[in-house]
C-alpha cells in the first residue's frame, strides 16, 4: 500500500526554489546555520584541548553536518547522560545543532571528565 506524501511541503519548496530572490535568501540562511555548526565544532574542540584532554579531537572538526561521532564508548555516553544530563546515542553520536555558545563549555567539561581515565 502506498500513501501520497503531503503536498504542502513540496509547494513551499517549489515556491522558494522557484523564486530567485527567495532562493538567494534561503541559501544565505542555510549558510548561517551551517557556519554556526562549524563554529561550535571548532569551539568544542578548542575547549577540549584547552582542558588538557590527552585524547585527539581533530575528528570533531574533520566531520561535517549536524551530527558528530565523538568516539566515546557506551560507558562514557552513559556517564554523560547520568552525571551531566547530556544526551547522545550510545555509539557516541551527538547533535551539533544542540550545542551553542551557552552550553559548549559545559559539554566540553563533561566530555573531558568522562574521558580522563581513558
Amino acid at each position: 500500500m502506498y500513501s501520497n506524501p503531503p503536498l504542502h511541503g513540496a509547494l513551499i519548496v517549489s515556491t522558494i526554489l522557484g523564486d530567485p530572490e527567495l532562493k538567494t535568501l534561503w541559501l544565505k540562511e542555510v549558510k548561517v546555520m551551517a557556519d554556526r555548526i562549524i563554529g561550535m565544532r571548532t569551539t568544542l574542540r578548542d575547549n577540549l584541548e584547552k582542558l588538557g584532554s590527552p585524547l585527539p579531537w581533530q575528528h570533531i572538526t574533520n566531520q561535517i553536518g549536524m551530527f558528530c561521532y565523538t568516539g566515546l564508548t557506551p560507558e562514557q555516553v552513559d556517564r554523560l547522560t547520568n552525571e551531566f544530563h547530556i544526551y547522545l546515542t550510545r555509539n557516541g553520536r551527538i547533535s551539533m545543532a544542540g550545542i551553542n555558545s551557552g552550553n559548549v563549555a559545559y559539554v566540553a567539561n563533561a566530555i573531558n571528565e568522562v574521558t580522563k581515565s581513558s
